[in-house]
């Protein structure tokens, strides 16, 4: 596949929507486990019966997954911008 040129406005346009849609779904996975840990670590400084570990780790465990997203789609970026 040749790369886009980005200097005309249409293409551009294309490839922008092309590469939005890139580990979209991981990102949103990551995103949504990211919530669930800070809403555990809330739940524990509120005093309810959830350990910080529990919600630290669910928390890290979703920024190594929107880690991982974002690497995909600059891999992505990367090897579609080769001709």
């Amino acid at each position: 596949m040749a790369p886009p040129d980005l200097k005309d406005p249409l293409q551009r346009a294309a490839y922008r929507q092309e590469l939005a849609g890139i580990g979209l779904r991981m990102r949103r996975w990551g995103i949504g486990i990211s919530l669930a840990g800070a809403l555990l670590v809330l739940a524990y400084r509120r005093g309810l019966a959830v350990p910080l570990w529990a919600g630290v780790g669910v928390l890290g465990i979703g920024m190594l997954v929107l880690v991982a997203a974002i690497s995909t789609r600059a891999t992505y970026h990367r090897l579609r911008m080769r001709s």
